[in-house]
């Protein structure tokens, strides 16, 4: 007799997965693209700052300049973080733990993976449990 999974959801069969895989996939080649991007970005900010004698405390400027460099390195940390999550999502889905919640070992609804394919718990535990930045 077949389990029947949590929340009445199916377990995913060998085209879902390779579907999954493709989606992870492409999430993460735009996501290298965005890397590229950011830190081309970041280096034309540095790279500008570099041929002009910049002082911040005193220079009109100069916050402008900081607070656009520290964005574009916070965009950078995000999309890192984010490279890291698409990874773990390929590992998971390797192992055979893709869409399980992490948290109370349910199923994760389709819906929510095809929004947040890397996502590692269900809606459910994601509204009760400690907002992430």
């Amino acid at each position: 007799m077949k389990d029947v999974p949590s929340h009445g959801h199916e377990e995913p069969g060998p085209s879902d997965l390779s579907a999954v895989r493709a989606r992870l996939a492409a999430d993460r080649a735009d996501t290298l693209v965005r890397a590229a991007a950011l830190s081309r970005d970041y280096d034309g900010i540095v790279a500008a700052n570099a041929l002009v004698a910049v002082d911040d405390e005193h220079d009109p400027e100069g916050g402008t300049t900081a607070f656009e460099r520290a964005h574009v390195a916070a965009l950078m940390a995000q999309t890192r973080e984010h490279l890291e999550e698409l990874d773990q999502a390929l590992e998971r889905l390797e192992q055979g733990r893709y869409g399980r919640c992490e948290s109370c070992g349910g199923t994760i609804p389709p819906e929510r993976l095809e929004i947040r394919p890397a996502a590692t718990t269900c809606v459910r535990c994601a509204r009760s449990g400690p907002r992430r930045a």
